[in-house]
């Protein structure tokens, strides 16, 4: 299981965000997060990576313990996530070639050939090979955002987490990132999308989760989607169950 939690409550400043959330994704899931704006997607995401705290339940993301993780670790666990943002985040000061490289380097590649390779073959994945040497302010939002996902799948993350990656776009570029995504599922990588465009659930299936009046729930059932049997989700009860 690469991420599960069991009844916790997730909280930012003093305030509940989520109660007693009980979720689960395991490896080459697609999992979408709905729900209206503020009603606790992004913060739930936050706790995945270690940008808000954990202090309730049962928390674990990949190896680690998100309740007792100490903020040293942090660090680490980021390096076996990939994260891409609704806002882009390119450096706008280097072209696209040099952000990719600008990670690498950040986490260790040390070899200038290794990385060119790795580079050439993320920006290939996700068809922008001909704009490596183009700056962020000249290419689309769309192009910006597969620029984004290159970014977080250059280090082979065992999860990715999309925060609205699609929420700036257009319908038809928020398609093509959503299929990038959805491949690269296919793969092995744990994807987890929070969105509020539901043709994407419809064209992408997976499980869906909803926020909503402070409480997280699976409602996949309600999308009439069809899960293949390998992916097919159980209850935490379930589970509990079947390992006694």
């Amino acid at each position: 299981m690469r991420i599960e939690y069991q009844h916790v409550d997730i909280v930012q400043e003093e305030h509940a965000i989520l109660k007693d959330v009980n979720f689960r994704a395991d490896s080459g899931e697609f999992v979408f997060l709905t729900g209206k704006v503020g009603t606790g997607k992004s913060s739930l995401l936050k706790t995945f990576y270690g940008e808000l705290d954990v202090h309730t339940g049962v928390a674990r993301v990949l190896d680690w313990d998100m309740v007792r993780i100490k903020r040293r670790r942090i660090p680490a666990l980021r390096k076996r996530l990939g994260i891409v943002f609704q806002d882009f985040q390119l450096l706008n000061d280097r072209n696209v070639h040099a952000n990719l490289d600008f990670v690498l380097k950040a986490t260790g590649w040390r070899k200038k050939k290794e990385r060119n390779a790795r580079i050439e073959e993320v920006l290939r994945q996700v068809g922008m090979t001909e704009k490596a040497e183009k700056m962020p302010y000249q290419l689309s939002g769309g192009e910006q955002q597969c620029v984004c996902i290159a970014r977080a799948i250059l280090n082979r993350p065992d999860i990715i987490l999309a925060d609205e990656a699609t929420g700036n776009l257009d319908k038809e570029n928020g398609r093509r990132a959503a299929s990038i995504l959805y491949d690269i599922s296919k793969n092995g990588t744990t994807v987890i999308m929070s969105t509020h465009d539901e043709e994407l659930i419809s064209e992408f299936p997976g499980v869906v989760y909803r926020c909503a009046e402070g409480h997280l729930r699976e409602c996949t059932d309600e999308y009439g989607i069809m899960l293949s049997p390998d992916i097919e989700t159980k209850s935490i009860e379930e589970n509990v169950k079947d390992n006694n």
